[in-house]
C-alpha cells in the first residue's frame, strides 16, 4: 500500500471513528442510563389491588457496559449500539415478591460481555414479577411474552436473526423463554433454563410450560427441582448438579432465613456463571439417574462424546451435535448428573480408576486410593461406590477431587476386604490399573500393571504412561 492509500484510509477511518463518538454522545445527551426497576414490599403490597406490568428492554453491549439503554427509541429506531449481525443474549429474571434489583444481575452482564462480543437485553419485568401472588407473576409469563414477540418480530425487520437469539430465563424467566420460543415454532437458536420454575408448571403438558422443541437447543439445569424448580427434564440436556436438589454450601436450617429459600433455587445461575467465568470444566455424566451415578454406574462418557463428557454451561451448546446424533437414534431427552464443592466457583476435578483383578475372592471388598503430587502433597478424593470385582472384568471406580492434581508422582492403594472374609497373610493380585483425567481427557492416562496387595495395607506405587493396546 502506498505513503498516500495509507494516508487516505487513515482519513477514512479516523472520520468514521468520529462519527460512531459523535452519535454515542448525542444519544446519551438525549437518553439518559436505563436503571433496572426499583421496587420494594410495598410495591407487592399495591399489586394486591392495583395489579400492573411493565416491561422494559435494556440494552448492553461492550460500548456501553455501565449504561442501558432502551432496544428502540420512541421513532422505533433500533439502538446504535446493537448490531444485528451480532449474537443476542436475552437475560429474563424470575419472581420477585421482594421488588429488589437481582443480585447476581451485574456480575452475569460483566462475565458474559467478557467472555463474547454480544448484544444483552435484559428484560425488566420487575412491575409484574413484584407481588405476593404467585399466581398472578405466573399469569403475567404469558404476557411478558407476547410483548417480546413483538419486539423480535421488530428487530427480524432490521435485519436480526432467530437463529442468534439465545434466551437465559431464570426461573419463571426460563418459562417465558419457552413461550416466545413456541411463538417462532421452534426457531430460536438456544435457551438456557436457569432452574425453570416448578409451582404451576410441574406435571404440564409441554405447551404450557418450556420444552426442549422451543429451541433449536435447550438445555436446563436444575439445582431445586424438590423445591422451588422443576424436576421434570426439559430440554435437549438437563444438568442436575449434586442431583438436582440440596446443594452443598447452602444454609440447612429456616432460621438462616430468605437465604435458606433461595439459595439452592439461585445455585443455577451461580454455577452458569461460574462456568464462563473461570477454567473449570464442569463436566457431567449420562445417567438413569443420581442413584446410578454415585454407584459409578455412569463413568464411561465414550458413547456419549469421544472427546468429552457434557460441559455444563455456556459451552455446553458444543453439545448440539451429538444430541442431534443421540435424538436420531431415539434419545430425546439427556440427563446428565455431576457433583459440585460447596463455595463459588465451586470447580471439582475428576479422576477415574480402572481396574482389572485376577482374584475372583476381590469380588467382597472395595479399594480406596489417594494421589500424591511432585511436591509429595497428598490429594484424598471423594470416591463412589464401585462395583464387585470379578475376574478379568474390568471395574471403574470415580473419584472427585477439590484441587486438581497436574502432576501426578505416585498413587496410594489400599483393599479392605469384607469382615467375614478377612484374611491378613493372602494377597491380593490386580493385573493392570488406569488412572485417567476425565476432567482434562487431553492429558494421557496413566498405568500400572501386576500388582499385588494386602488387606488393609496402603500401597504407594509409581506410575508410567500406558502401553497403548495392540490393534
Amino acid at each position: 500500500m502506498s505513503l498516500k492509500c495509507l494516508h487516505n484510509w487513515c482519513h477514512k477511518y479516523t472520520i468514521h471513528a468520529f462519527q460512531i463518538l459523535l452519535r454515542n454522545v448525542v444519544w446519551l445527551l438525549i437518553v439518559p442510563c436505563l436503571e433496572f426497576s426499583q421496587l420494594n414490599v410495598k410495591d407487592s403490597f399495591k399489586d394486591l389491588f392495583n395489579p400492573r406490568i411493565e416491561i422494559i428492554l435494556m440494552v448492553y453491549t461492550r460500548n456501553n457496559l455501565n449504561c442501558a439503554e432502551p432496544l428502540f427509541d420512541q421513532n422505533n429506531s433500533l439502538n446504535i449500539n446493537f448490531n444485528t449481525q451480532k449474537k443476542t443474549v436475552w437475560l429474563i429474571h424470575g419472581y420477585r415478591p421482594m421488588g429488589s434489583t437481582p443480585s447476581w444481575l451485574r456480575n452475569f452482564l460483566r462475565i458474559l460481555l467478557n467472555e463474547e462480543d454480544v448484544n444483552i437485553i435484559v428484560v425488566d419485568w420487575n412491575r409484574g414479577a413484584t407481588t405476593f401472588i404467585y399466581n398472578r407473576a405466573v399469569k403475567n409469563t404469558r404476557k411478558v411474552a407476547e410483548n417480546l414477540s413483538r419486539h423480535i418480530k421488530n428487530l427480524l425487520k432490521h435485519g436480526a436473526s432467530l437463529d442468534n437469539f439465545h434466551f437465559i430465563g431464570v426461573s419463571l424467566g426460563a418459562h417465558i423463554s419457552g413461550f416466545v420460543g413456541k411463538t417462532f415454532h421452534g426457531q430460536l437458536g438456544r435457551i438456557t433454563g436457569l432452574d425453570p420454575a416448578g409451582p404451576k408448571f410441574s406435571g404440564k403438558p409441554s405447551y404450557s410450560r418450556l420444552d426442549y422443541t422451543d429451541a433449536k437447543f435447550v438445555d436446563v439445569i436444575h439445582s431445586d427441582s424438590n423445591g422451588l424448580g422443576i424436576k421434570e427434564p426439559l430440554g435437549h440436556i438437563d444438568f442436575y448438579p449434586n442431583g438436582g436438589t440440596k446443594q452443598p454450601g447452602c444454609p440447612k436450617s429456616i432460621f438462616s432465613g430468605i437465604e435458606y429459600i433461595k439459595c439452592d433455587h439461585q445455585r443455577a445461575v451461580y454455577l452458569f456463571m461460574a462456568s464462563l467465568e473461570t477454567h473449570c470444566n464442569f463436566i457431567s455424566f449420562p445417567c438413569h439417574s443420581y442413584k446410578d451415578y454415585k454407584t459409578s454406574l455412569c463413568v464411561d462418557c465414550d458413547r456419549f462424546n469421544e472427546k468429552s463428557c457434557p460441559w455444563l454451561g455456556y459451552q455446553a451448546e458444543l453439545l448440539k451435535g451429538v444430541l442431534k446424533e443421540r435424538m436420531q437414534e431415539g434419545t430425546l431427552r439427556t440427563t446428565v448428573f455431576l457433583d459440585t464443592s460447596g463455595r463459588y466457583p465451586f470447580c471439582t476435578y475428576y479422576f477415574v480408576l480402572s481396574i482389572i483383578v485376577l482374584d475372583e475372592t476381590m469380588k467382597y471388598g472395595y479399594i480406596s486410593f489417594k494421589l500424591l503430587n511432585q511436591f509429595g502433597m497428598t490429594e484424598e478424593p471423594k470416591l463412589y461406590k464401585n462395583q464387585p470385582f470379578y475376574k478379568l472384568q474390568e471395574v471403574k471406580i470415580l473419584a472427585q477431587f477439590l484441587n486438581d492434581v497436574v502432576n501426578i508422582s505416585s498413587i496410594g492403594l489400599t483393599y479392605f476386604q469384607s469382615s467375614n472374609l478377612q484374611c491378613s497373610t493372602c494377597q491380593y493380585r490386580i493385573r493392570s490399573l488406569m488412572l485417567k483425567s476425565l476432567t482434562y481427557p487431553e492429558r494421557p492416562p496413566l498405568c500400572r500393571y501386576n500388582i499385588a496387595l494386602k488387606e488393609n495395607e496402603e500401597v504407594f506405587l509409581n506410575l508410567d504412561t500406558c502401553i497403548p493396546k495392540k490393534t
